[in-house]
């Protein structure tokens, strides 16, 4: 499972009073660590880890530890997060290029007079419109588990 999203590394078996540690000794050599997690034993990482993923079928301790609460208690809702988050921060780079891109180009091109500011103002709302639409296209993201790609549906991010 870790495999289809790009996880390099996945500890399991780890002992309950040790799992903590092994997240900050991960955080030392590594970096940023995710972890998920649906116990009580799960609890102390799920806090010490950067983002804390509980499973919604877990434990109370284990959500209110948590960053992040996947409403689906099965572990595929975490594949499914990952590519969510990795599909809307590519969507996030895309709008600022293009919204940075209109306002670098038509601003100055504005304040010089090479362009007329009605025209500048067109360009700032297709900015903005283009933004929008270019969010909009994330409902098509394929975010599924298994790779099978999912039926579009407006309620996708509120099932995971």
């Amino acid at each position: 499972m870790a495999r289809r999203v790009g996880i390099e590394r996945v500890l399991a078996g780890v002992l309950p009073d040790r799992k903590a540690e092994e997240v900050r000794r991960l955080q030392k050599e590594l970096g940023p660590v995710a972890r998920a997690g649906d116990g009580i034993n799960d609890a102390p990482a799920l806090a010490q880890a950067d983002v804390g993923i509980a499973l919604g079928r877990g434990t109370d301790i284990a959500i209110e530890s948590a960053d992040i609460t996947l409403v689906r208690g099965e572990l595929g809702a975490v594949v499914s997060a990952v590519k969510l988050s990795r599909a809307t921060f590519r969507k996030i780079k895309q709008n600022l290029f293009w919204a940075f891109g209109y306002s670098i180009a038509a601003i100055p091109a504005a304040m010089l007079r090479l362009l007329h500011a009605v025209i500048a103002e067109v360009c700032m709302a297709f900015s903005s419109v283009s933004v929008v639409s270019n969010s909009n296209l994330l409902q098509r993201a394929d975010i599924s588990a298994d790779g099978a790609p999912q039926r579009p549906s407006s309620h996708r991010e509120a099932s995971l």
